[in-house]
């Protein structure tokens, strides 16, 4: 009984080493990446991506939701990508007389192309997918098998905001 009126003190360090414990630590995973599933491939972007769900994306969005924002991917590169490649055909015929500048079309198509992507993807985000925790973009990403670069859709997990925590 002589324990149990007595007052301890605990250690300062004891103190800080439970205040690390309970620290939130947000743990973002790893983003998903949809590769380009197209035959065809015009500076890096693929004609089509798979409109196949990923293993990562379940309980975090529809299959539904997924396949619809792909498909409007896809329609974007399916009106853009064929002029893109008839002014490469055209601009690769004359690069000899041109000394090069008949490419200009093609590059300025192509970076209209990843505009409008971009904007599509912009537009997803701000009215679905930022509300359940993710962020679509159009990233830049070296090829599995070669040093080529190629476009990716990459899916990022945005971290949860601690609501409840005092500032």
């Amino acid at each position: 009984m002589e324990g149990f009126d007595a007052i301890y003190y605990e250690n300062e360090e004891e103190n800080s080493a439970e205040d690390v414990e309970h620290a939130e630590v947000t743990l973002v995973p790893d983003p998903v990446i949809i590769r380009g599933a197209g035959n065809m491939t015009v500076f890096g972007l693929s004609n089509r991506f798979c409109v196949e769900f990923p293993s990562g994306l379940v309980s975090r969005v529809a299959p539904e939701e997924f396949k619809e924002t792909v498909l409007r991917i896809n329609s974007v590169l399916k009106k853009t990508l064929p002029v893109n490649v008839k002014w490469l055909f055209c601009g690769c015929l004359c690069c000899c007389c041109t000394l090069g500048c008949s490419l200009w079309p093609v590059i300025c198509l192509s970076k209209r192309t990843q505009h409008s992507l971009n904007k599509l993807l912009e537009w997803e985000n701000s009215y679905l997918y930022h509300k359940l925790g993710l962020h679509w973009r159009l990233s830049k990403q070296h090829c599995d098998s070669s040093s080529m670069m190629e476009y990716v859709i990459l899916i990022e997990f945005l971290p949860k905001i601690p609501i409840y925590r005092p500032d």
